[in-house]
């Protein structure tokens, strides 16, 4: 790989994921306010702060591929944050059981070298069970999953409180989806494999 990779994200979830492709990269994160604009549909937030990251780093970084994402939680297509505390979480868990969430998982793969910009939006539809609110407690005592979107993590114990899932790629609800990543790099002509 000629150019250096990097990840413009402070998500340890997101690293993770990008270490499944055993390529060489760097970690930066963006620092961005993330608060959506008036009017703002969930995708194009999502859509437009992983531009925004993207391009915030390449702007240090001017000869590297750089990876952005964002996600966005909708209930009934009203945006569901980050809940950031136990009250905000239970609040969250209790309005979504029993209903589907969709997550907005926005990717921009941006070379600085070239000004080339890949991006788009892998939705991820979940299905809560009919959670009781003893459930929702244990659960949250348990993972305290304040700074994920929907306050679940399906990558861990989150996965108990899930009905069905329904998604081309299991990677985008943990934020970064890799099978489209993957083309992405290609046609940057990098390839994992």
């Amino acid at each position: 790989m000629k150019q250096t990779l990097i990840l413009a994200s402070s998500s340890e979830y997101r690293r993770e994921l990008l270490l499944k492709l055993q390529l060489p990269f760097s970690v930066v994160s963006p620092h961005l306010d993330e608060t959506p604009l008036a009017g703002e549909k969930p995708q194009e937030t999502a859509l437009r702060l992983a531009q925004l990251k993207a391009k915030k780093v390449a702007g240090d970084y001017p000869h590297a591929l750089v990876i952005g994402c964002d996600q966005v939680a909708t209930l009934d297509d009203e945006q569901l944050g980050k809940p950031l505390n136990h009250a905000n979480a239970t609040k969250q868990l209790q309005t979504m059981r029993g209903r589907e969430v969709t997550f907005h998982s926005a990717l921009c793969l941006f070379n600085a070298a070239t000004d080339n910009m890949q991006a788009l939006v892998v939705p991820y539809v979940v299905r809560f069970r009919q959670l009781t609110d003893q459930q929702i407690e244990n659960y949250l005592t348990k993972e305290q999953p304040y700074h994920c979107a929907g306050s679940a993590k399906s990558e861990g114990l989150g996965v108990a409180l899930i009905e069905r899932m329904i998604g081309e790629d299991p990677n985008a609800l943990i934020g970064l989806p890799l099978i489209k990543l993957i083309t992405m790099l290609q046609n940057e002509g990098v390839n994992v494999i």
